[in-house]
């Protein structure tokens, strides 16, 4: 039985955990609980995608491509750091792989990529983790990822269902702590609902939205939302952590800073998310669920 509520979020790479439900964890910090990040690779292939570092037609730092790639890639794990700290995490925990890359790209292929692997191994890391910090409520990535199948995407989603699952089980990694079994476990999801509001509201507020008519074409997962989560007063960490990934994010980005705080709040002030386990109580039948620990809070205070 764990003594305190503890809600751990499993993300891919650094600036995964800026952009999915930052303003929930922030949230959920400030009210107490214990926040931990597992981010399960070091962001390795992500390229300077922040034109504002590097003056026109010239290389960053003067550097050659590949010493250009070499610097960002040390970078990645300080911007973690701080964008942790905006939101304001209890602890951040590196599952130690690499980043695997896009799909049939050599570093898709490397041997100490995520995406390659043993996943009985990678499970053991997570369940440990799991266990130490007896996390009741986990967050990761859904079983529908059509809209971008990155394999270490992908991997987290993996990982996350079978940590759920073989945590609490002893016979299991018997040498990785004593068995918790986790009580909820949820998906991230942007919904259709979400997408169409920021649309609007951007045209509304500068008189252009980034999203195409390709993004608002796509299928969404609305009916599949379980709980939203007020997060009218947490925007900020979605915006400070954003910006602490400097070599990722453009600050100029309409994607990501078109709308002030106050703005995307009004436009739509709600984190949406996909109860896919539970053993507190049924899953929602529709989105009415405003606390993942409903059901969990009890348990703990007794």
């Amino acid at each position: 039985m764990a003594d305190r509520l503890t809600l751990l979020t499993v993300h891919a790479h650094p600036d995964d955990e800026a952009s999915k439900g930052a303003p929930t964890l922030a949230k959920y910090g400030a009210d107490g609980v214990h926040t931990v990040l597992v981010c399960c690779t070091g962001g390795e292939e992500g390229d300077l995608q922040n034109p504002s570092l590097r003056e026109e037609g010239q290389p960053f730092h003067g550097l050659e491509p590949d010493e250009e790639r070499a610097l960002v890639a040390s970078m990645r794990a300080p911007e973690l750091a701080a964008a942790a700290a905006v939101i304001g995490f209890d602890e951040v925990e590196m599952l130690g792989y690499r980043d695997s890359g896009m799909a049939e790209t050599p570093p898709n292929e490397h041997p100490g990529c995520f995406h390659q692997a043993d996943l009985d191994e990678a499970v053991g890391r997570l369940v440990a983790i799991v266990r130490r910090t007896k996390s009741q409520v986990m967050i990761t990535y859904g079983d529908d990822q059509a809209g971008y199948p990155h394999p270490d995407h992908l991997r987290v989603h993996d990982i996350s269902v079978l940590a759920f699952d073989r945590a609490g089980d002893p016979d299991w990694y018997p040498e990785l702590g004593e068995p918790f079994q986790p009580s909820k476990l949820y998906y991230s999801v942007w919904t259709k609902a979400r997408i169409v509001a920021v649309h609007e509201a951007m045209i509304e507020h500068t008189g252009a939205s980034p999203f195409s008519e390709e993004w608002l074409a796509r299928d969404g997962q609305d009916h599949r939302v379980t709980s939203k989560i007020d997060c009218t007063d947490f925007q900020w960490a979605r915006t400070g952590a954003l910006r602490a990934h400097a070599t990722q994010v453009d600050p100029n980005a309409g994607w990501w800073f078109g709308l002030t705080d106050e703005q995307l709040s009004i436009a739509y002030p709600w984190e949406d998310w996909i109860l896919a386990r539970s053993v507190v109580g049924p899953i929602p039948a529709d989105d009415s669920e405003r606390d993942l620990f409903a059901g969990v809070r009890e348990s703990v205070a007794s």
